[in-house]
């Protein structure tokens, strides 16, 4: 849900990405990945965002992963297979504080390619450039800040004075669910109004994501069971439970119970985890 949140930023919010990664504001449409290879590209945290000169290529992650960087090198080839006379710009963004040597990992070499890519770690960002930039305010609470709980307070105030009511909502809605990475959902549920995120379309995304995995699952396509599985979904996202009561009409009770049923549940066996596929 993290690295969704992000991307549907970068999408809703181009240029504001295009200043902070860039340097300049340039408009930037979204490029499918669809139209670079007949074979698809299935990856939840990727973006690619074009103009008539650049390509953005865009990766946001939560966590590290050791094959980031044939990722990169891959993406890069199809990307100037496509468009050979654009510069293509790439960036690994990692959300979450990790000491992992592959968080500051550049380059892709192997015996005839070597290839260079961006990496920005958020912890390490300065925060004054993300209160600018309505895009950005959402990642603030990840940056290099002293008192992450006094720089949401500040977000949240320059949330409140966003006069575009569906602006403000997605961008209220989207900073409760990265917040949720620094700070506890007890902070978040009292420094960011709620009454104004169910008309996000984050909250549409949580929404339609529930319905599909109840059908995929077999469940019942009742308003009780949507609501549930909404629920659960915000709640592996660490949204607070009375955010989650608000958003889904369950009582605080029943949100809790779920929360207690979610973390009883018994974790696979590392030995028995189906192996990933690359991301290409």
């Amino acid at each position: 849900m993290y690295d969704n949140t992000c991307k549907f930023l970068a999408e809703n919010f181009p240029e504001d990405f295009a200043c902070w990664l860039l340097g300049k504001s340039i408009p930037l449409t979204k490029l499918e990945p669809s139209e670079l290879s007949a074979e698809p590209i299935r990856a939840d945290s990727v973006i690619f965002l074009e103009s008539s000169e650049i390509v953005v290529h865009l990766e946001f992650q939560t966590k590290t992963d050791d094959t980031m960087a044939y990722r990169m090198a891959n993406y890069w080839l199809r990307l100037f297979g496509k468009y050979p006379t654009k510069e293509i710009h790439q960036t690994v963004i990692y959300l979450k504080p990790t000491k992992s040597p592959l968080a500051y990992q550049t380059s892709f070499k192997s015996q005839q390619l070597n290839h260079e890519f961006n990496v920005i770690r958020l912890w390490e960002q300065p925060t004054d450039i993300f209160r600018l930039y309505l895009g950005l305010l959402p990642l603030a609470v990840l940056t290099k800040t002293s008192d992450p709980e006094e720089t949401l307070r500040d977000v949240a105030r320059q949330i409140d004075n966003i006069a575009n009511k569906r602006v403000q909502s997605n961008v209220a809605a989207s900073t409760a669910i990265i917040s949720g990475i620094a700070l506890d959902k007890a902070i978040i549920q009292r420094l960011l109004r709620s009454e104004i995120m169910k008309e996000s379309v984050i909250y549409q995304d949580i929404l339609l994501e529930g319905k599909a995995e109840g059908k995929a699952e077999g469940k019942a396509e009742g308003k009780a069971e949507t609501a549930r599985q909404i629920a659960l979904n915000m709640l592996l996202s660490n949204v607070s439970t009375d955010l989650v009561a608000q958003f889904t009409g369950l009582t605080l009770k029943q949100v809790q119970q779920l929360q207690k049923l979610s973390t009883k549940q018994p974790k696979m066996p590392k030995s028995s985890k189906p192996k990933r596929s690359p991301k290409v």
